[in-house]
């Protein structure tokens, strides 16, 4: 019984460690992020995080392997009721796009993984982008089966979905402060809601896959 109980208090541990270096690590960045205010914000000593996670940098790599495996399965729970590409990419976009404006630190993250072309990836993280990628190049060759949309580039249109969602989402802030501004007028979006610019990045993208 005892064994079973120490189980429980060391994932739940190992839950609140990531959860809390999700929103530190989105906030601060990886060199702004503190250990001892990590450890505050959770209620551990530094000792345990370091016993679960070694050092900054694996927790880091946890981090990332969290958010990636949360989105992954987001996604494909909602599209595998779907029965067309058509469909499919639909619910893609708009899972991605709900996703990461509920989760903030998402694009904020990725984005920085995604520029920081200079650093290795862990294999582990490696495979998990690479994960998400082929479910999105995978509904795109589904629908050229089909024959509703044309060949394509994949990984071009992969960019400009997750590109566009996550920086609408990142520079929410700096985009409402040029809406009030006086000097210069500027359409800027800042209150257009999530699922508005899902639908319009849809559109665009399967005006492109059409041929329209």
């Amino acid at each position: 019984m005892t064994k079973k109980i120490h189980k429980r208090d060391a994932t739940a541990s190992k839950k609140s460690i990531v959860q809390h270096a999700i929103t530190l690590f989105s906030t601060r960045g990886y060199a702004g992020t503190s250990m001892d205010e990590l450890s505050k914000a959770c209620g551990l000593n530094k000792a345990m995080i370091f016993y679960y996670f070694k050092n900054k940098k694996g927790l880091y790599e946890a981090v990332m392997e969290e958010i990636l495996q949360e989105i992954y399965k987001a996604i494909t729970q909602k599209i595998s009721s779907s029965k067309s590409a058509e469909v499919q990419l639909e619910t893609f976009i708009k899972t991605y796009g709900s996703f990461a404006c509920s989760h903030p630190y998402l694009p904020a993250l990725l984005l920085k993984e995604l520029s920081d072309s200079g650093a290795v990836l862990p294999e582990q993280l490696f495979t998990s982008m690479r994960k998400l990628f082929a479910l999105f190049s995978d509904i795109l060759k589904r629908g050229e089966d089909e024959g509703v949309f044309q060949k394509s580039m994949p990984m071009v249109l992969y960019f400009m979905v997750i590109g566009s969602l996550n920086l609408i989402v990142t520079t929410k802030p700096l985009r409402q402060k040029a809406a009030n501004l006086d000097d210069i007028a500027l359409e800027t979006c800042s209150e257009c809601e999530i699922e508005d610019i899902s639908h319009y990045v849809t559109s665009n993208i399967l005006a492109i896959l059409k041929g329209a």
